[in-house]
């Protein structure tokens, strides 16, 4: 019988994903502006987060399975807290899982008639999300946020529904407190 080496590895709590099929995707401010509420004098160049993903099933054969970490830095955009994009699924039969790696943070969701609510995300922390829900990612500590996530290859994303009707509430950091606003 042939055993094969492993090709790729996720030492889940002290590294990112590496090896054969992993893709690196970096987000900087300059192409994340639509999604703070003022992004006057900062730098555009800022990292706001790395996506690491390891993509070796097929986005069309139902059942297979990505599986991802995010490592969101622990900056404000003039005190809003750094975030992702966020995003409904195509196909909203498909669930996803998240689970904390490090850091602190929110796991931000939104139904389809806006209604809003978040969960904590700390290391060892487990996340199911409904494929009916919108969800986004917010670092609200001092350190970088590493989250980890599996979902379906044939979910795919939704950015434009989150562009038409965003997230009801913004999270700031003031004076070493978070502190939620409702969006107008």
């Amino acid at each position: 019988m042939k055993v094969i080496e492993p090709q790729v590895f996720h030492k889940i709590y002290e590294d990112v994903i590496q090896g054969e099929h992993v893709k690196v995707y970096q987000k900087y401010l300059r192409e994340a502006t639509g999604i703070y509420s003022d992004t006057t004098e900062v730098d555009l160049d800022t990292l706001l987060y790395t996506v690491y993903s390891y993509e070796a099933g097929s986005p069309e054969k139902t059942g297979d399975l990505y599986w991802g970490l995010t490592i969101l830095e622990p900056v404000t955009v003039n005190e809003e807290c750094n975030m992702t994009r966020g995003h409904f699924h195509l196909d909203q039969n498909c669930a996803e899982f998240y689970f904390g790696v490090s850091g602190t943070g929110l796991l931000l969701l939104m139904d389809k008639n806006g209604e809003t609510w978040a969960e904590k995300i700390t290391k060892g922390s487990l996340h199911h999300i409904d494929g009916q829900l919108a969800h986004r990612l917010i670092n609200i500590g001092e350190e970088p946020l590493g989250v980890g996530a599996c979902w379906p290859t044939t979910a795919g994303h939704d950015y434009g529904a989150i562009e038409e009707k965003p997230f009801r509430y913004r999270v700031f950091k003031r004076n070493k407190k978070i502190v939620f606003e409702e969006s107008e």
